[in-house]
């Protein structure tokens, strides 16, 4: 199957709405498992916000942020 979008005309909210449609789709039955090294990496960062060294953003708000850049 061949579908082609026309990413040269769309904005980048659209754009971003469409990733993350693809990405709802892809997580319905679990079809894409997280590598190894993300694992590694989220749990250094998990240890880095105990310590105080990173902090957590909301997804939403940053979503918003992007969106309205």
């Amino acid at each position: 199957m061949n579908i082609a979008f026309p990413l040269e005309k769309m904005t980048i909210k659209e754009k971003i709405i469409l990733m993350e449609k693809i990405w709802e789709d892809l997580n319905k039955n679990n079809a894409v498992e997280s590598p190894v090294w993300h694992k590694n990496i989220l749990e250094k960062r998990e240890k880095n916000v105990g310590m105080g060294l990173e902090k957590i953003l909301d997804w939403d708000a940053e979503k918003n942020n992007i969106r309205n850049t």
